[in-house]
């Protein structure tokens, strides 16, 4: 990895990132891989992002921080579809600047944290924040941010938003849903509130002005 270079000589280049850059990536970019500590199964376990995919979807949840507000809302929102995202082929793992050690703590204190199953990842340093852009420098904190990537490590959608707006779980499985729906489905797209068995459209000529 590069060392810290000013904001005018910043280059994002995935070979050969650079340590302090703060930058969301592109959809359909493959995402930068990088190691980290998690808590999981009451376990402290090193993994990476391409472990994590493999073979799967993933997302990744960024919020602010433990023994917060909105943030356990949050976290109990999407502990409550977990088990559906796993039968889709999808793996979640939430990630704030706290350490895995105030994973656990939280986890074993917080009646809504206890019902989370799935990877809680720790970033201290920011490092995964940067990765997709959402660390607050000023703040040491992560923005809400959710980021959908496919089995080949694709970005395929993702939300940011202000830390007082929380986010809605059932909306994020929707996005998954139409997004492995149009990567099985090639050339067919999903309208607006499109659901499974919804119809779908299938862009061309004869589609002009008919919509």
């Amino acid at each position: 990895m590069n060392t810290c270079c000013s904001e005018e000589e910043m280059i994002y280049d995935y070979d050969d990132a650079c340590e302090c850059f703060n930058r969301q990536p592109v959809i359909g970019e493959v995402v930068f891989d990088r190691e980290f500590e998690i808590y999981h199964n009451n376990k402290f376990t090193r993994t990476s992002l391409s472990k994590l995919n493999k073979s799967s979807w993933l997302v990744l949840f960024f919020y602010p921080a433990d023994f917060t507000f909105v943030c356990p809302t949050e976290l109990e929102d999407l502990a409550a579809v977990y088990a559906q995202l796993k039968k889709m082929g999808v793996e979640v793992v939430s990630v704030s600047t706290d350490t895995v050690f105030t994973h656990k703590a939280w986890h074993d204190t917080s009646e809504a944290i206890k019902k989370v199953s799935f990877p809680m990842a720790a970033d201290p340093t920011g490092q995964l924040s940067r990765d997709f852009g959402v660390y607050i420098e000023q703040e040491g904190l992560a923005l809400r941010g959710t980021f959908i990537i496919n089995p080949k490590g694709e970005l395929k959608a993702m939300e940011v938003h202000d830390n007082s707006i929380g986010r809605n779980a059932q909306e994020l499985v929707r996005k998954i849903q139409a997004a492995q729906f149009v990567e099985t489905h090639k050339g067919q797209v999903c309208p607006a509130r499109w659901v499974p068995g919804d119809k779908t459209l299938k862009p061309g000529i004869n589609l002009v002005g008919k919509i």
